[in-house]
């Protein structure tokens, strides 16, 4: 077990089991995993309520925004600001923990632009997990009492917030994959060879044994 801290980030299409795999490495390397436990941490850091965190998941709220203009600036608004519970202020609080965390512990972060929140740490592995419609079609309808039409418009549905949601606070393409290091089709490999293979990237990138 490497004495080095590192962080793994996960960007994943919906359905494609990045969340599984990830869960999976958490439980392998004996690392924390965190997904939407980070708003209950930025709840509790910042006394917003968690339900306001819950409605932010991955979404933007429907506006004219410029798609080039990044909103992820990691400035804290303070409680007497009447932005105080605007979104940009609960993202820039779950920004605030990511990097707390990554400060402080190996860990792996799955979801909220956390690649992009990291990108100036190089003790990052940034990977993206995506596969086929029709294999996260089946994997949605695994998990949900849906049919192939319902969870294909879920699918898409979901990952239209997640692209909306990272072009907003980022600036940049959500599945371009210049954004990653590491882009892995969980369809093809299956979800044990997903989490080998980021295992063994995080080891080739920071030259550490895991």
């Amino acid at each position: 077990m490497s004495e080095k801290k590192y962080v793994i980030t996960i960007a994943r299409g919906y359905g494609s089991g990045g969340r599984t795999i990830g869960k999976m490495l958490s439980k392998e390397l004996g690392i924390p995993f965190y997904d939407r436990e980070l708003f209950y941490m930025a709840s509790e850091e910042s006394g917003i309520n968690l339900e306001l965190f819950g409605k932010l998941d991955e979404k933007v709220n429907k506006g004219i925004f410029n798609p080039l203009t990044k909103k992820y600036t990691g400035k804290l608004i303070p409680p007497e600001s009447s932005d105080f519970v605007s979104d940009e202020n609960l993202f820039n609080y779950q920004a605030k923990i990511i990097k707390e965390l990554a400060e402080r512990e190996s860990c792996i972060i799955v979801g909220r632009c956390a690649d992009y929140v990291l990108k100036d740490r190089e003790n990052v592995a940034r990977v993206f997990v995506w596969a086929p419609m029709e294999s996260c079609i089946k994997n949605v309808m695994a998990l949900e009492p849906l049919n192939e039409k319902e969870a294909e418009r879920e699918i898409k549905k979901i990952d239209r917030y997640r692209r909306e949601y990272y072009r907003y606070y980022t600036g940049k393409e959500w599945d371009d994959y210049t954004n990653y290091e590491l882009c892995l089709n969980s369809a093809l490999l299956g979800f044990e060879k997903c989490s080998a293979c980021i295992k063994s990237f995080v080891e080739i990138k920071l030259d550490i044994t895991l």
